[in-house]
């Protein structure tokens, strides 16, 4: 008895010491505007070598200066765009393009992916003509969508679709399919059938692979959107596809090089909006170390 409780004891005083060690893990924890720098440095880091790379090949005369113009020249340029009109209206344009096929996406993705998930008959129909629709180049589809459409929005909205929602459908099945079977009994035990079951069972379950698969779907619906762009310039409203393109015809490298930077941004904020949704959802799970963050 005595052995017992001495040994009780000592668990006892194991658990306690690792509880101490977790909350004096969480005592350290710095500042919010630490933790932002701690999660900015490495990315400020990388921005600065990539520069520095740019400037050496520029320096090692490669190609000549009008061909691949220095940071700073492109960085001038990018500021004289700035201060204009056209850089603007050609960023909404291509936003409300990319926004407009991605919503439609996403509603296309998700239906089909929870249809091909639940029906058996379906996936063996068309389960791995997703993927072969996924795996399909986005250029290919436009000599298709010219045919169909014509030189028009209705021509690159086409694409954007065609890229982006096979991969979303192939997220929701991938989550779908990874739900544990106990999970799903558990959810008919307590009541929960057909669409309710989906409603509150698998979709919070299968929701982390849900947003790989509607982040996935975003990137290939914004290469779709760009090669649409660079391809379908002749209607009416500029886009950053168009400048793109009428850069190219110029010969003029700093607007084109500026131009492609402010691509490459907006894909940054779209990929830091798909990592906060990601880190919440892992937070509300409670697999994100607190701690570390």
């Amino acid at each position: 008895m005595a052995s017992e409780t001495i040994a009780e004891t000592r668990a006892d005083a194991e658990i306690s010491g690792l509880d101490a060690l977790e909350i004096a893990g969480r005592q350290k924890t710095t500042t919010r505007a630490a933790t932002i720098w701690a999660s900015t440095w490495p990315k400020l880091a990388a921005l600065a070598i990539a520069i520095a790379a740019w400037q050496v090949v520029v320096w090692a005369e490669i190609w000549p200066p009008y061909s691949l113009p220095g940071p700073g020249p492109v960085w001038q340029e990018l500021v004289r765009q700035a201060s204009g009109a056209q850089l603007w209206d050609g960023l909404v344009t291509t936003l409300r393009r990319a926004a407009l096929g991605y919503v439609f996406s996403v509603g296309v993705g998700l239906l089909l992916g929870l249809a091909v998930a639940r029906f058996r008959v379906l996936r063996a129909a068309i389960g791995s003509m997703i993927t072969a629709l996924q795996t399909m180049p986005s250029i290919a589809w436009f000599p298709l969508a010219i045919l169909l459409f014509e030189l028009s929005e209705k021509a690159i909205f086409f694409v954007v679709v065609l890229g982006a929602a096979p991969s979303i459908a192939n997220g929701v099945i991938s989550g779908v399919d990874y739900v544990p079977p106990l999970l799903q009994r558990a959810g008919r035990n307590l009541g929960a059938r057909g669409l309710n079951l989906y409603r509150y069972v698998i979709a919070p379950a299968a929701l982390p692979a849900i947003v790989a698969g509607l982040k996935q779907g975003w990137a290939f619906s914004w290469r779709s959107l760009m090669a649409g762009e660079l391809i379908v310039v002749g209607i009416s409203q500029t886009s950053l596809g168009a400048q793109l393109t009428y850069a190219r015809e110029l010969a003029d490298a700093p607007w084109l090089l500026s131009t492609m930077i402010v691509i490459l941004v907006v894909g940054l904020g779209v990929d830091a909006a798909f990592g906060a949704a990601d880190q919440a959802i892992r937070r509300r799970w409670g697999v994100l170390d607190q701690a570390g963050q």
